[in-house]
């Protein structure tokens, strides 16, 4: 069974990030924050994609549902009020 832990190791490990948190542990239904430089200068839909490109094929296998929030650096830290 997939595990927010699991989720979260395979994108860290298959890019660059700054913070990954994963939650949901009914084995389908996932809520991640992704916080990454790889997403400046990208839209939503494309920084969406870029983390659905870094699971591969555990989205259409193993997951069911993934809700993000996608942000960078600089929109992390001012989301935070650092």
């Amino acid at each position: 069974m997939v595990t927010s832990q699991s989720i979260k190791n395979h994108i860290e490990t298959s890019m660059p990030c700054d913070l990954v948190q994963v939650e949901g542990d009914d084995g389908s239904h996932f809520n991640a924050v992704i916080v990454s430089a790889e997403f400046r200068g990208k839209n939503r839909v494309r920084q969406h994609q870029l983390v659905y490109q870094a699971l591969g094929d555990r989205m259409k296998a193993e997951i069911h549902a993934l809700s993000m929030k996608t942000l960078t650096p600089e929109e992390w830290a001012e989301s935070n009020g650092t």
